[in-house]
């Protein structure tokens, strides 16, 4: 269990956590490529090869020259797509796609780290338009996720801010700087080799089911290792989310859904490329 209330004398703190395989199952992005087919967003080829993206992704089984043509692809797929109706999609069908795969071990610290006085902030490879409604879901109090170029209300198909590896880190400093946190007493918790230069940030840092490489880091560091496994309806935690909503504030501006499946899969080759240096 995690300490007491903090005192208020002390320095602000806050508890990180990488959003998919961390605190969610699946890749939160491409869990909605259903619900994208049905609001007319995507056709059912498109349709087909998101879950072969969802499967790349969670196996890390793809090569890097493949996920970078799928990159390309995914980035170019969501160009001219009205981010409203995104947001009405997303909205509508996330009690159902995501609700039931939070992990909840996950929602156990959650509650924990509000209970002992720290913010808590998601920090997601992952678009806004997916992952501030999770947040908001949660009750964390802060986001951080890709954006995508807008204009006209509509995406553009290019990448303004990308929330992967070092980029992190770097969101998590500026938070720090404008909330006051103090590092050395925050968490962070992730499951992927990527999210070394964010769990290095932190004073206790945790890998959560950790890949290949993370899972060497942390023996080698002596970071805690979890597991977590048991996914659990929302609506079964409600009793215990005593707590009221905390709103979510978005750190980083809101984002592109499909750039963030772009960069998920991206995300996958380059982890898999960086096993075959290890």
């Amino acid at each position: 269990m995690l300490c007491l209330v903090e005192n208020h004398l002390l320095p602000r703190t806050a508890a990180f956590f990488d959003l998919d395989k961390t605190v969610i199952a699946k890749s939160s992005t491409l869990a909605f490529s259903k619900s994208f087919y049905q609001g007319g967003l995507i056709n059912r080829r498109a349709v087909l090869r998101t879950a072969y993206s969802q499967f790349v992704y969670l196996v890390g089984g793809a090569d890097h020259d493949q996920t970078e043509r799928m990159r390309e692809y995914l980035s170019a797929l969501c160009k001219g797509w009205d981010v409203q109706q995104v947001r009405e999609i997303v909205a509508e069908a996330l009690h159902g796609l995501i609700g039931p795969i939070i992990y909840d071990e996950a929602a156990s610290l959650i509650e924990e780290h509000h209970t002992a006085g720290r913010d808590v902030v998601i920090v997601s490879t992952s678009g806004a338009e997916v992952v501030e409604p999770i947040g908001e879901l949660l009750g964390a109090d802060r986001v951080v996720a890709t954006r995508m170029v807008v204009e006209d209300g509509r995406f553009t198909g290019e990448i303004e801010y990308y929330a992967y590896g070092p980029t992190k880190a770097e969101a998590v400093a500026e938070l720090a700087e404008s909330e006051g946190y103090d590092l050395a007493r925050c968490y962070a918790y992730s499951d992927s080799v990527t999210d070394i230069p964010m769990l290095e940030t932190v004073g206790h840092p945790h890998a959560v089911n950790p890949d290949r490489g993370l899972r060497r880091e942390a023996a080698a560091r002596g970071w805690p290792v979890l597991s977590f496994s048991r996914p659990v309806r929302l609506r079964e935690r409600l009793p215990s989310l005593s707590l009221p909503p905390r709103p979510v504030l978005a750190a980083i501006a809101a984002v592109g859904a499909a750039a963030a499946t772009a960069g998920l899969v991206w995300y996958a080759g380059r982890r898999r490329a960086a096993y075959a240096h290890m």
